[in-house]
């Protein structure tokens, strides 16, 4: 099981281990992480699941979708490196994959 911390927007951090093929967000939601919301459950219509990928990491995780940009015009906050964690498919390579959390998902 791939491990991946999640780091608050106050620096505080948690590791958490996640099942390859489930989704960021629901690595999340299934260790009680802070910050992940998840208002719609994972199915990319709500843009509660708000992250930052690492920059070194960005090029290990799929793209982002059409749907997904167009949610992530939605977020406060957007950076470079925004994505939705309902939308990033874990995998054995994001062993150690780091994800920042925004201050607030609204």
């Amino acid at each position: 099981m791939p491990t991946i911390t999640f780091i608050q927007a106050d620096g505080n951090n948690q590791e958490v281990n996640a099942e390859i093929g489930s989704s960021l967000m629901q690595a999340a939601v299934d260790n009680v992480v802070e910050g992940i919301l998840a208002e719609c459950g994972g199915s990319c219509s709500c843009a509660t699941c708000h992250c930052y990928i690492e920059n070194n990491w960005i090029a290990k995780i799929d793209p982002a979708s059409e749907m997904e940009k167009d949610l992530l015009e939605c977020v406060t906050e957007p950076k470079d490196n925004s994505r939705l964690s309902c939308q990033v498919i874990i995998t054995d390579a994001h062993d150690g994959l780091t994800v920042h959390l925004p201050t607030s998902q609204f």
